[in-house]
């Protein structure tokens, strides 16, 4: 099954009772039994729902994974995987990383034990010198936020696998659509469903997917009993947005081009951040990994200071400014006060990560009106 095809139909039957082509919302808390123990396979819907049992069937389908899980968000999916862990376990991961991975990581987990080596992982080997015997997860993004960096999926999991280490790689940006880390040897994709998955920034929710039925269960487990998943009312918004995911991600792509070509011989940007371009850092990988570039691009404004970038990022009008990413509607982000504000300035800065950066997030507007508009608020 192809995957615009799997996006509309994967996991979903009609309705047994009606025969309602779409899946129903399925607003209960707990569910009848015949008697006890015979539940059919629902009980409460903090473990299971019928609803969130067709989406999590989708999901899984779309990254080519046995087994799906969704979450109330993208942090509740990552605090999960993290649960896997012990005190006294070592976590490598990114130096240009989402600020709330980071918050996450160094904030609440290094405070029960675990450590967290942030590293340059645009070189595999760079991840084989940090690994150790207390290595249990190498976590990754690619591309990475918000500077576009491209980490080779294979070769890191090639290392993960020669040291028995559990890989988990942040999706989100790239979606399903452009990416499938599973194929590529990862054991675990995380996806902040709120960004393209949803991609009508109407829902905020998270997924992991994973192809091994021991691990699966372990983080069913951690689903179950910590309790952070979706109610059904979600989990339909988003069943219905996967339905379009494939024409929204052609489209995000065409106009990410069409900007990113146009930003890049721009006056007012010193640097531009997006891995379609022939000599962005590792563009090769991401040719041989992803299916086309994405509507994620990031910027330095020329000789800007911080007052400027503001002013800057104030002036859009058909761009939103606000935080998050992977809507239908374009948006505008400042990461040093906005996603990344919980990043030390002086960690923040090792990558690239200004006070002139700006992120933005291609929609599926018109081009030629989120070009005039770029016009306008960089004149």
């Amino acid at each position: 099954m192809k995957f615009g095809t799997k996006a509309i139909h994967a996991g979903q039957e009609p309705d047994p009772t009606t025969g309602a082509i779409m899946t129903p919302i399925y607003q209960t808390s707990t569910y009848w039994q015949k008697s006890p123990g015979d539940n059919k396979g629902f009980e409460y819907s903090r473990g299971t729902n019928p609803t969130r049992q067709a989406l999590e069937s989708c999901l899984a389908a779309l990254e080519n994974a046995k087994h799906g899980l969704a979450f109330s968000s993208g942090m509740g999916a990552t605090d999960a995987v993290l649960k896997l862990l012990s005190p006294g376990d070592e976590v490598i991961t990114g130096d240009d990383l989402y600020g709330g991975s980071y918050r996450i990581f160094t904030k609440v987990f290094a405070n029960y034990g675990i450590k967290f080596h942030f590293v340059d992982m645009t070189k595999a080997e760079n991840v084989k010198q940090h690994i150790n015997s207390n290595t249990k997860l190498i976590w990754i993004e690619t591309p990475t936020n918000p500077t576009m960096q491209i980490v080779d999926i294979k070769a890191v999991a090639g290392i993960a696998k020669e040291r028995q280490v559990l890989l988990a790689v942040d999706n989100t940006f790239a979606s399903p659509y452009l990416q499938n880390p599973i194929d590529l040897g990862a054991d675990i994709v995380m996806h902040s469903v709120t960004k393209y998955l949803g991609g009508h920034s109407d829902v905020v929710m998270g997924a992991l997917m994973v192809n091994d039925d021991d691990l699966y269960k372990r983080l069913w487990f951690i689903y179950n009993a910590c309790g952070a998943t979706p109610g059904p009312m979600d989990s339909f918004l988003v069943l219905r947005g996967l339905k379009t995911l494939h024409l929204r991600m052609k489209a995000h792509c065409e106009n990410g081009r069409q900007i990113a070509e146009f930003l890049k011989t721009h006056p007012k940007v010193d640097k531009i951040y997006w891995p379609g371009f022939i000599d962005h850092p590792n563009h090769d990988i991401a040719k041989k990994q992803m299916r086309d570039f994405g509507g994620m691009i990031s910027i330095t404004l020329k000789g800007a200071d911080l007052q400027e970038t503001y002013r800057i990022a104030s002036s859009f009008k058909v761009f939103s400014l606000a935080e998050s990413l992977g809507g239908v509607e374009s948006l505008i982000n400042h990461p040093v006060s906005m996603t990344h504000g919980s990043i030390p300035k002086a960690e923040r800065e090792k990558v690239g990560v200004t006070d002139n950066l700006l992120r933005l997030s291609v929609g599926v507007e018109d081009i030629e009106d989120l070009l005039e508009d770029i016009k306008q608020a960089l004149s």
